[in-house]
């Protein structure tokens, strides 16, 4: 059961974007509960006060609070879900980069973009269901989402996963081993010493790769534009 919230502060605009779902849904065999918003602040008060939702589909022009507040305010609640913003403007596509937004689709190309990035929210949903790197060691089993994972450093001979809620737990293996054990092109090496999931990427200025809330790791001069690269293959298929 898949968990979707869609907010226009339109009523046949949300209309329309449930009737697209209801349709990708019917086609595709999924069963999802849908609750639809045309305010943005109802759709605020009901995460704050518990809602779930795996992914939100959202208008970024609406009254009261815009889908780009909006969605900042609800990835501090619910860090995991992914979001879908629509909008007639270009000048967002940067933010929300730095929100971690999941797709940004113009209205422009609705019709033909709306359902690849439902495809790929289910998806994406299935794989952070599955992949997981798993520690097991006499003292314990511990069981980690990808997406759960910011970065990862060397500690002498132990790994040190950093976790995107800022917690860390450490493995007695070696980084080499860490990132073989993965195997996920998702996390890159950016030096020697440290490797990063580049979903949470947001930037990479002089050299120091950004992912968001003053987290700055330096990477190796030689690695910068193979970091380059893969940081714009992999949001080229987030857009």
């Amino acid at each position: 059961m898949l968990y979707i919230a869609i907010c226009d502060d339109d009523e046949r605009t949300v209309k329309t974007f449930e009737n697209k779902v209801i349709t990708f849904l019917k086609t595709n065999n999924i069963i999802a509960e849908i609750k639809t918003y045309t305010q943005s602040r109802i759709l605020q008060y009901d995460i704050q006060e518990g809602k779930y939702f795996d992914f939100i589909l959202c208008d970024i022009e609406m009254p009261d609070i815009d889908g780009m507040k909006l969605s900042a305010y609800i990835k501090r609640l619910l860090p995991d879900v992914l979001i879908i913003l629509i909008t007639s403007h270009l000048k967002y596509a940067i933010d929300a980069f730095e929100l971690s937004i999941f797709r940004y689709i113009p209205k422009n190309s609705l019709d033909i973009r709306l359902e690849h990035a439902l495809k790929d929210a289910v998806n994406m949903i299935q794989l952070q269901a599955d992949q997981y790197y798993m520690i097991k060691m006499p003292s314990r089993i511990e069981k980690i989402q990808y997406h759960r994972i910011l970065y990862i450093q060397r500690d002498g001979k132990n790994a040190v996963i950093t976790l995107i809620d800022g917690t860390s737990t450490k493995v007695r293996k070696s980084l080499s081993q860490v990132y073989n054990e993965l195997n996920s092109e998702d996390f890159i090496y950016v030096d020697r010493g440290d490797i990063v999931n580049l979903s949470h990427i947001i930037g990479i200025r002089e050299g120091i790769v950004d992912l968001g809330n003053g987290i700055r790791i330096p990477a190796s001069h030689s690695k910068l534009e193979y970091i380059k690269e893969k940081l714009n293959d992999f949001w080229g298929e987030q857009i």
